[in-house]
């Protein structure tokens, strides 16, 4: 499975790679805002994007919420529903265990 990590955190960005490459995730990409993130997903086409909520330029629900546009038709619960996420993992709980559990529900 290939992932586009969206952070504007570099040491987290790293950690994320590291963390999911060990796991068998592919990285193929890394953005540090909303806007390259748009533009990353388009010419990357990743399976996954790790999307950060907290971004310089437009928060992740906003992201998510174009990102679903472009393909075919603490608790965020009301903004993941309405942005078209799978789900959020607080970035403490990161690991592949927990990316693959929002894959399959």
């Amino acid at each position: 499975m290939t992932v586009l990590i969206v952070d504007d955190h570099p040491s987290f960005r790293a950690s994320a790679r590291t963390l999911l490459e060990a796991e068998g995730y592919e990285i193929v990409g890394e953005a540090e805002n909303g806007a390259s993130a748009l533009q990353a997903v388009k010419e990357l086409k990743p399976d996954l994007v790790l999307l950060d909520v907290q971004l310089p330029d437009m928060d992740g629900f906003q992201v998510a919420d174009q990102l679903c546009r472009l393909a075919d038709p603490p608790d965020y619960g009301r903004c993941i529903e309405g942005c078209g996420a799978n789900g959020f993992v607080p970035k403490a709980d990161l690991s592949g265990a927990a990316i693959a559990a929002l894959l399959i529900a």
